[in-house]
């Protein structure tokens, strides 16, 4: 065969030798897995990452953590003895005895120069009060004025670079908006000073209480379904901005646990006491 005719020839294999080959490629990548291929490996389960995860009320409590504290108070009791019940000294009481007892409340520090908010029966009778921090840092404090009938006390701590929150405004809340309740319930017991954190909504608003008592006059409070427990007396409510709507107070519970009956002091209430104490 001459040459000249060998050329096509030879064109003509490798064009049909390229086209096989195509098509096996393609058979390969369109069939279907088989059943040992589909179940060879385990399933790896889809994560979310923290920019998914990220969220309103994440960002509300990364901006009002900082400023949340654990007061640490010592009180001094006065307690008077009785007779020993050994017959003869059953008739004389003893002089009173004091004792100091240790207890846990929670606070925020809103402005820079150091001033706290809490409750007054967090800080009344106190003979020493202690201010930690979430960064650890503790402060010895100072109680510059306190209204024990509306159950609020203003605290100073001497400090640099103090992280603070934002006030916000109580009188435009709307019953069903979230609510996120923060302080260090039970803080002695785990000897953390990082608040806690608790989401609710406003349960409902303008709650009033008869005169206790121990004289404290409740008006207007708030009320939430947010976990509120004993250590959070004195910690900011928030809502969904990280601003400081109230400030919790006490709970009804016939057990002394939480049942999502939570109230709270509103914060233009505590406004108006903090700029008059």
């Amino acid at each position: 065969m001459k040459a000249g005719c060998l050329i096509p020839v030879i064109l003509a294999v490798l064009i049909l030798n390229a086209g096989i080959t195509i098509a096996l490629i393609n058979h390969f990548q369109d069939r279907p897995a088989t059943v040992n291929e589909m179940f060879s490996s385990e399933p790896k389960p889809s994560k979310a990452g923290s920019a998914n995860r990220d969220n309103a009320i994440t960002n509300a409590v990364r901006h009002i953590e900082p400023a949340v504290v654990s007061i640490n108070v010592i009180k001094t009791q006065i307690v008077r003895g009785s007779g020993i019940g050994f017959g003869f000294f059953d008739f004389f009481d003893f002089a009173p005895m004091r004792r100091q007892v240790q207890s846990i409340g929670s606070g925020v520090i809103y402005d820079s120069k150091g001033f706290i908010i809490t409750n007054a029966h967090v800080v009344s009778g106190a003979t020493q009060i202690k201010v930690v921090l979430p960064d650890k840092r503790e402060f010895d404090a100072e109680l510059i004025g306190i209204d024990e009938i509306h159950d609020i006390a203003k605290l100073k701590i001497r400090g640099n670079n103090l992280p603070y929150a934002t006030l916000g405004n109580s009188s435009d809340l709307i019953i069903g908006e979230w609510s996120i309740a923060l302080g260090n319930p039970y803080g002695f017991l785990m000897n953390d000073s990082k608040p806690s954190v608790s989401v609710g909504v406003i349960s409902a608003l303008g709650r009033n209480f008869a005169s206790r008592e121990d004289r404290h006059d409740y008006k207007n409070m708030i009320q939430t379904d947010a976990a509120v427990n004993p250590g959070n007396s004195g910690g900011p409510l928030v809502n969904i901005n990280g601003e400081v709507i109230g400030i919790n107070t006490f709970i009804f519970s016939e057990n002394g646990g939480n049942v999502g009956i939570g109230f709270a002091i509103p914060i233009n209430t505590v406004k108006s006491i903090i700029d008059n104490i």
